[in-house]
């Protein structure tokens, strides 16, 4: 009679063989896809595709293991064009002006510069307009509220039943960084319309490895890198202001991404995007109060957005601005843990990371501030700060903008 205990041993043996194995295949294709001459045809969303598709650990299962792969790093996938090509673009311009009928001239017609992310009701007026140029930069360091970067990320697992951690575990950790400059336009067509456009660049980088810990043992499976940088996809938008009171009133609007973003180096979505939007502002002599609400059309995922802002004229010459910022995605997915039974092995269980489909709801905090540095130029220093784990997050995302508005 053959005890729980050792028919485990008898198992595990054969585990290790074929473990011994998957090594030598892993090592042969990593040393394939570090050569370099290959290394330079590799893009960033092949050395992704690497990383969670090429597994180590028997399980006995090869389509459930290439479902379960291909599910992750199409969720990974997902997380950085939502970061890279659907994110709010910052509000070009903070200067707004209108006719006085009284004096005959153009004046200001808001007193703050307004908010960063979240677009007020006023329009710059006729014939007034604004260039931009921002940097924003991102280092991801958790996906989904797991670490990116610490090794705890477990793609594959087997686990005897029963014992409360895995005898095998295969972990993929990634360094993921961006940079991204913006260029921005913004022009008053009229004393309520306005048209606008921005046109980003960004550089992505990847690092990572994945690592088999058999037993207290480990086996570095594989490494590597890739970098990509170019321009990301284009924004088109316009805003018509429908009823003003003062600094005050509403509007709506219209946002269309163009599709012109790398899809094989995850720069752009390679989707169109449209987004109609609504926006209401009550201004006083000090403090703004704005609200946004949209709805995007996309491939990607259908999505509601809603941000507030408060913006409050802490000196003629500066606005300090606090904003909260809501997606929720429809039908985007979430990455998960499933375990079932291994086919060949009685009492072990295969752990398999994986991805599954439901609505997902994504909040951040920007706060920063405004300032009129000279003449018609703004410098606009802003931080964004996620509030909740869905997705790809940076613990802390600064941007900075500069802002030169100019008109009749």
């Amino acid at each position: 009679m053959i005890s729980r205990f050792q028919s485990p041993r008898r198992s595990t043996s054969d585990l290790n063989a074929r473990l011994r194995l998957r090594h030598v295949a892993a090592v042969a294709v990593l040393l394939c896809v570090t050569a370099p001459p290959a290394a330079a045809q590799q893009s960033i969303s092949d050395v992704l595709s690497f990383f969670v598709t090429n597994q180590s650990i028997a399980t006995g299962d090869f389509v459930r293991d290439e479902q379960a792969a291909a599910a992750t790093r199409d969720a990974i996938s997902r997380f950085l064009a939502l970061e890279l090509a659907t994110r709010p673009v910052t509000s070009a311009g903070g200067f707004t002006y209108r006719l006085d009928p009284a004096l005959g001239t153009v004046v200001r017609s808001s007193n703050s510069f307004g908010p960063f992310v979240t677009e007020r009701s006023l329009t710059v007026g006729r014939l007034q307009g604004s260039v931009g140029m921002s940097y924003r930069s991102a280092t991801f360091d958790n996906i989904d509220g797991r670490s990116l970067r610490d090794g705890t990320l477990v793609s594959t697992a087997s686990i005897l039943r029963g014992d409360p951690q895995p005898f095998d575990v295969e972990t993929v950790s990634l360094q993921i960084q961006s940079d991204t400059i913006t260029l921005s336009g913004n022009l008053g067509v009229t004393d309520r319309l306005d048209i606008s456009a921005a046109v980003p660049f960004v550089s992505l980088s990847l690092r990572g490895e994945r690592i088999d810990t058999y037993r207290g043992e480990q086996f570095l499976q594989a490494t590597g890198s890739a970098s990509a940088s170019g321009p990301g996809d284009i924004v088109l938008r316009a805003k018509y202001n429908v009823l003003r009171r003062g600094a005050s009133g509403l509007a709506v609007g219209g946002e269309t991404r163009l599709p012109t973003g790398s899809t094989e180096n995850l720069l752009g979505s390679g989707q169109t995007r449209v987004r109609p939007h609504f926006m209401a502002s009550f201004e006083g002599a000090r403090v703004g109060v704005h609200g946004d609400v949209g709805y995007s059309f996309s491939d990607i995922s259908n999505e509601l957005d809603y941000s507030g802002a408060v913006a409050v004229v802490a000196a003629p010459r500066v606005t300090l601005v606090g904003e909260l910022s809501g997606r929720r995605l429809d039908d985007f997915g979430r990455l998960a843990s499933t375990i079932e039974p291994h086919p060949q092995l009685a009492g072990v269980d295969t752990i398999r990371l994986t991805s599954v489909r439901q609505t997902t709801d994504r909040i951040v905090a920007v706060m920063g501030f405004k300032w009129n540095v000279a003449g018609a130029s703004l410098v606009n220093v802003s931080v964004l700060r996620p509030l909740t784990d869905v997705g790809l997050n940076a613990s802390w995302v600064p941007t900075v903008t500069f802002d030169y508005s100019f008109g009749r």
